[in-house]
């Protein structure tokens, strides 16, 4: 049994896929517990079962959708009609557009690839150092995970069984705080850089909304329909995707009939490797508390470190070297139901937790030396994975210190809810 153990540890350290390596560390704790290894399969069916986990690939779809489509360019015209003419407009442009991209896709390499062939030659022809263009795109890249309807919100609310309407409002407030910080150090550099700024057009912004008139209402669809109390999380996710569906395949014709397969295709493999972690990562998690794991880890808390605020502190330096080494969606069903019976003692609320963890594994993508948006700007835009080490650092910083203020201030992410809720 040592021998297997140490096997298993092998396969994941040669990259062996995360879910073969989290199952075959399941089954053999199951076999030497002496429980029967079906109790996997029950799990696995179990939460295939759950009725909000019908939202992911309906998201999923709508997301790669608009990510193949022009909506991209035409969102970037009418937030660059809207932001042009700040110092620094066409870089807080690329924040908000990068948010709200990755926002629907729930994955920052989507997000990259899809506006990082628009925005880094724009940036670059606007007179941004290039440092500054490769870092901002490489950071924005997971910008959006905070806002509704992001897929990592979704699965934080199944695995720790809490609302997802309410953690899609905790998301809002620090994620636009996240926005807002970076457009005040975008500004900032475009005016040191002096960056050329293009007059105000009314006319163009009459255009641009003209143009994007089919994408616009598309957050308005999912915050209004869900917040109105008219549907659900998974009636929206159906509403979005067919709208998706309907504008940019039969108004807008940007996506193909032929390119539908692809795109099914496309969004079914990554909502399915979702589903396959997360199956084997809840079975391997309630092994672990029926050995009492989590108890062990809280008495272990409870016994070294008495104050709640350096229990954050060394939460979230764990949460970035999670981000760095995990994908989210397998640190989210791995990590957070071991963390929720601790932060619970600690009096943290959940979703207050939920967006602290988030906006970790958030920066974690960008965190050197192995965050996977590093390996994929290198890779896109062709540059030397040093150089996007250099070039992430000071938007680390920024978000860093936005993370400090949304860790020690949980007003930041529970003031939206308690103000719907009547709280």
């Amino acid at each position: 049994m040592i021998l297997l153990r140490i096997l298993t540890l092998i396969f994941a350290l040669i990259g062996t896929p995360l879910f073969i390596v989290i199952a075959a560390a399941t089954i053999i704790c199951f076999h030497t517990a002496g429980i029967d290894i079906s109790a996997i399969m029950i799990e696995i069916y179990r939460m295939a079962n759950a009725p909000m986990l019908m939202a992911l690939p309906l998201f999923a779809f709508a997301g790669i959708i608009l990510a193949k489509s022009n909506a991209p360019r035409r969102l970037l015209r009418v937030s660059n009609a809207i932001f042009g003419w700040f110092p620094g407009g066409l870089a807080i442009v690329s924040l908000i557009t990068c948010a709200f991209f990755t926002a629907f896709t729930g994955a920052s390499g989507i997000t990259i690839i899809a506006l990082g062939g628009l925005l880094l030659p724009s940036l670059l022809r606007e007179k941004y150092p290039e440092t500054f263009s490769l870092g901002l795109l490489t950071t924005s890249g997971s910008l959006g995970l905070l806002f509704p309807p992001s897929l990592p919100l979704i699965i934080y609310g199944i695995v720790a069984k809490t609302s997802i309407d309410q953690l899609f409002l905790a998301g809002i407030v620090p994620g636009i705080f996240l926005v807002i910080l970076l457009s005040l150090f975008s500004i900032l550099k475009g005016i040191n850089a002096k960056v050329p700024r293009q007059a105000f057009s009314f006319i163009e912004l009459l255009r641009a909304i003209k143009e994007a008139i089919w994408e616009i209402p598309l957050p308005i669809v999912v915050l209004g329909g869900v917040y109105s109390g008219y549907i659900a999380i998974s009636e929206a996710a159906t509403i979005t995707a067919f709208y998706a569906l309907l504008v940019e395949v039969f108004i807008k014709g940007d996506v193909k009939i032929k390119d539908l397969f692809k795109i099914i295709q496309q969004s079914m493999i990554l909502v399915g490797s979702i589903l396959i972690i997360l199956g084997c990562a809840l079975a391997f998690t309630n092994y672990l508390i029926d050995a009492e794991v989590p108890m062990r880890i809280l008495s272990f808390f409870k016994a070294h470190i008495t104050s709640k605020f350096l229990f954050l502190i060394l939460l979230n330096i764990f949460l970035l070297i999670v981000g760095c080494m995990m994908d989210i969606f397998s640190a989210l069903t791995i990590v957070v139901p071991l963390i929720v019976p601790i932060a619970k003692a600690y009096g943290i609320n959940l979703l207050h937790l939920g967006i602290i963890f988030l906006t970790n594994l958030e920066i974690g993508y960008s965190t050197p030396p192995v965050g996977i948006n590093l390996f994929i700007s290198s890779l896109f835009f062709e540059r030397p994975i040093l150089k996007l080490y250099l070039a992430s650092l000071p938007f680390l910083a920024i978000l860093i210190f936005a993370l400090i203020v949304i860790t020690y201030v949980p007003d930041l992410s529970l003031f939206l809810v308690r103000v719907v809720s009547g709280q």
